[in-house]
């Protein structure tokens, strides 16, 4: 019996350990190697410059751009010193250059690293040998500064390879370059390698201080969505003590109403049954909503959630309440996602209920249009006429209907007529996909 292996799998676990050394390496000094990077500026609201005036304030952002301008000087200043003897362009080259190396790990830190090691051979014939090979005084200022700039502004991964390929360097310069004379590369490395630990210590303390910044945003938010849940909680239960006592006490009135009367006709017993039937189903429906504000463990009921199907259940509710609902449906009659379903009924439910309230008397109409891209919704109602004065409200309505079609994505309009009725409507988009789920 034979196995199949693919190449990646045939491979020894130490051909895999290498190649993801290369693919690091290859992440870190050679993948946008040249990529534009400019140096931000510090965050001066959460340190101690923050307590500097503010005029002072704005560029107290520019520190770590100073430093390294500064530190570009001493590198020239070293330079002029070393080189006051070579006149020409190549003193001013080997002047010049390690200091503008310097300054570009402002731009693009990881190509200044690989300028560094580029131009210190050719500075270093420069200088001569009797210095030190392979660093010449002042592109040993310089790769020590660039080391710790780009380590500070990378990954700590990436002062590893740094290192490595300063070691690199320094060992084939030794071996191919060298001409004899002392040798500067030990101390480099040494020096590098404090340089680059320190950084990345510093690169790890201020990982470390996010991360747990970062944890303790987090840990606020979930200590307020707790505290808004309590809060919640408690406006439930204040909300069940009191809306379902005195839901239950009309019930139990309507129950009752009728035997109080002698002879009470069939009219008067209807209109009291349907105030009890309407008080015991608002009553479930509160404790329903209730439960599930309340209780984290709750358990929504099996039963289905009301759908355009049931409008006529709805309009008969209402009618028998003493509206006049003139109920119109156009286009073709089609099942339309569950959301969509159950917020177009409860629009039409709470528009229905505002005309009851704000407008007792008046005739209202409803048209449901089943279009091509969606559902559109009218309710509109005239103006109030009888005996029985408008109910008072608070608006809520309107928003939560507003509500319900913008997390739908739709529009909705509202607002008053010639004729001094009211009218709602509102559009639904709902999409091929999501009418045949």
């Amino acid at each position: 019996m034979t196995q199949t292996q693919t190449s990646e799998t045939s491979r020894s676990p130490e051909f895999r350990l290498v190649q993801a050394a290369l693919g690091g390496l290859h992440q870190e000094l050679f993948h946008d190697a040249f990529a534009y990077r400019p140096l931000p500026r510090m965050d001066v609201e959460s340190r101690p410059p923050r307590f500097l005036p503010r005029r002072i304030r704005v560029y107290a952002g520019l520190l770590p751009h100073a430093v390294v301008a500064f530190m570009a000087m001493i590198v020239f200043i070293i330079g002029t010193q070393r080189y006051n003897g070579v006149v020409g362009p190549i003193g001013l080259v080997a002047t010049l250059a390690p200091a503008g190396v310097v300054l570009l790990t402002l731009v693009r830190p990881v190509l200044a690293f690989w300028a560094s090691i580029g131009t210190t051979p050719f500075i270093g014939y420069i200088a001569g040998f009797g210095t030190g090979w392979p660093w010449a005084a002042n592109s040993f200022a310089a790769h020590l500064v660039v080391l710790a700039v780009v380590a500070a502004r990378s990954r700590p991964r990436t002062a590893v390879w740094m290192w490595l390929g300063t070691a690199g360097y320094a060992l084939f310069a030794e071996m191919f370059l060298g001409m004899g004379g002392g040798t500067d590369a030990v101390p480099m490395l040494f020096v590098s390698a404090l340089v680059l630990l320190t950084v990345t210590v510093f690169q790890v303390r201020r990982q470390a201080d996010r991360e747990v910044t970062a944890q303790q945003t987090v840990t606020a938010q979930e200590r307020s969505k707790r505290t808004l849940l309590e809060e919640r909680t408690t406006i439930a239960r204040e909300l069940h003590d009191v809306v379902a006592h005195h839901m239950s006490v009309v019930a139990i009135q309507a129950e009752a109403a009728p035997y109080r009367v002698e002879n009470p006709p069939p009219e008067l017993e209807q209109a009291f049954l349907t105030i009890r039937e309407n008080a015991v189903a608002a009553l479930t429906e509160l404790r329903r909503i209730l439960g599930v504000v309340r209780a984290e463990d709750y358990e929504a009921p099996d039963a289905p959630q009301p759908t355009l199907a049931d409008l006529d259940t709805l309009v008969g509710n209402v009618a028998d309440a003493g509206l006049v609902v003139e109920k119109t449906v156009t286009g073709a009659v089609r099942e339309l996602p569950q959301g969509v379903e159950l917020s177009a009924y409860r629009i039409v439910q709470e528009a229905l209920s505002n005309v009851l309230r704000h407008a007792p008397g008046a005739a209202a109409k409803v048209e449901v249009s089943y279009v091509l891209g969606g559902l559109g919704l009218r309710i509109a109602n005239g103006p109030a006429r009888g005996l029985v004065k408008p109910s008072p409200g608070a608006g809520h309505g309107i928003t939560g209907m507003r509500e319900r079609v913008t997390m739908l994505g739709g529009e909705m309009t509202a607002g008053a007529t010639e004729d001094g009725g009211y009218e709602v409507a509102a559009f639904v988009p709902v999409s091929r996909e999501e009418a045949e789920l």
